[in-house]
């Protein structure tokens, strides 16, 4: 008899790959503004905590968010190392560089014990210092609508299937802290960059990056409600207030920068 858990384990990364596909082949066809937006949703993040909730208790989850908002701070540095590199960089020396800087940063958060507080000022600093490095010199780009090839679906789809295993194997076997570090690995990110890069040059890859730390933003709230709300009010509850928390902000970045194209009138 094959145990039960392998069984919805399989099910569990199906149906999570093809969430992840359908999002990323529509950011494809968005602009750089829009496209960014949407990849910074919780894609990834969202059915990883959603297949932990169920196999763990709330007080799991509530440690977990913790370790994910320290985290978002190496997303951060990512993002902000592969917007400038993507400049005059082509893609392999942008990647490898922005995942080193990644590996580095995470490898230094893990030997903290975090706290909410001390997760959340860590997010200020580092946001503080990132974005205006990223968002320096940004040219402006319109929508790039560049054709699909086939054989980027089963590698979108292999790439974050690899990361919801790994999320749920890692918080089987070593626990909340662990399961938050690996939650927030930059697949869906990393996986743009591999297919728009080479496609639409890297120009225009940075200032999807350069947006997408802007996106990343929402995050800070999202992690910080579902570590306070999963306790009281239940897992479920609290990623719905978190889910809320990032669309909130991305629509609301959405609209401050529509408001700021809108020319004025004579």
């Amino acid at each position: 008899m094959i145990d039960p858990f392998w069984l919805l384990f399989a099910a569990k990364l199906a149906l999570t790959a093809g969430i992840v596909v359908t999002a990323s082949l529509l950011v494809e066809r968005s602009g750089p503004v829009l496209g960014a937006m949407i990849a910074t949703l919780p894609i990834s993040v969202g059915p990883a905590y959603v297949f932990l909730a169920m196999e763990h208790d709330d007080a799991f989850i509530a440690g977990s968010a913790v370790a994910s908002l320290a985290v978002n701070t190496a997303t951060a540095v990512f993002l902000t190392l592969y917007s400038l590199l993507a400049r005059s960089c082509g893609l392999a020396v942008s990647l490898s560089l922005g995942l080193l800087g990644w590996a580095i940063t995470v490898a230094a958060l893990s030997q903290v014990g975090w706290s909410l507080s001390g997760a959340a000022v860590l997010n200020v600093i580092v946001f503080a210092a990132c974005l205006p490095l990223a968002l320096r010199r940004l040219t402006a780009l319109p929508a790039v609508r560049a054709p699909g090839r086939r054989r980027d679906i089963p590698a979108r789809a292999a790439a974050v299937t690899g990361l919801i295993a790994a999320v749920l194997l890692i918080g089987r076997a070593l626990g909340p802290a662990a399961a938050g570090f690996a939650a927030l690995a930059p697949v869906v990110t990393g996986s743009l960059a591999v297919l728009l890069h080479p496609r639409i040059g890297g120009p225009a890859t940075a200032v999807v990056y350069a947006n997408a730390l802007v996106g990343m933003v929402g995050y800070i709230p999202a992690l910080a409600l579902l570590h306070l709300a999963a306790p009281p009010l239940g897992s479920a509850a609290a990623l719905g207030l978190a889910l809320a928390a990032c669309v909130l902000w991305n629509a609301a970045m959405l609209a401050l920068r529509g408001r700021k194209a809108v020319p004025a009138r004579p």
